[in-house]
């Protein structure tokens, strides 16, 4: 277990996104493992990265179609500003182009809606699965 949590921004336009990812964390939370810091606009999570509560987060995952700044724009100031960032591009659209595109832009991995959790576990936080 690491000294200190895993902190993630979570980046997505729809409010129950917190809800959910704040459940099935729930144990990883309370162990001390994780983190969230949760943001509804791409604005909003740079402000957050830049100044807020955020500041400190290794990682983002990302809701690609969101109003206003999209998520692809946002990788895009992420990778300039961020380059240390590992960024995860999420969407309901399992696209095979925009993969690619998510991907040469600098993702670290794109993940489709609905969430499997026990891979986001796995793979992305490197966490065992409960």
């Amino acid at each position: 277990m690491p000294d200190t949590p895993i902190r993630a921004l979570v980046v997505d336009d729809e409010t129950d996104v917190q809800f959910l990812f704040t459940q099935k964390f729930r144990r990883e939370v309370r162990k001390g493992v994780l983190e969230f810091v949760f943001a509804t606009s791409g604005e909003e999570a740079l402000e957050k990265l830049r100044h807020g509560e955020a500041a400190d987060v290794v990682m983002v995952l990302s809701d690609i179609n969101m109003p206003g700044m999209s998520g692809l724009e946002l990788l895009t100031a992420i990778r300039k500003e961020f380059p240390d960032l590992q960024v995860y591009m999420v969407t309901a659209y399992d696209d095979g182009k925009l993969e690619t595109t998510a991907l040469q832009s600098g993702a670290r991995g794109y993940i489709t809606k609905p969430i499997d959790f026990s891979t986001l576990k796995n793979e992305v936080f490197g966490l065992e699965a409960a």
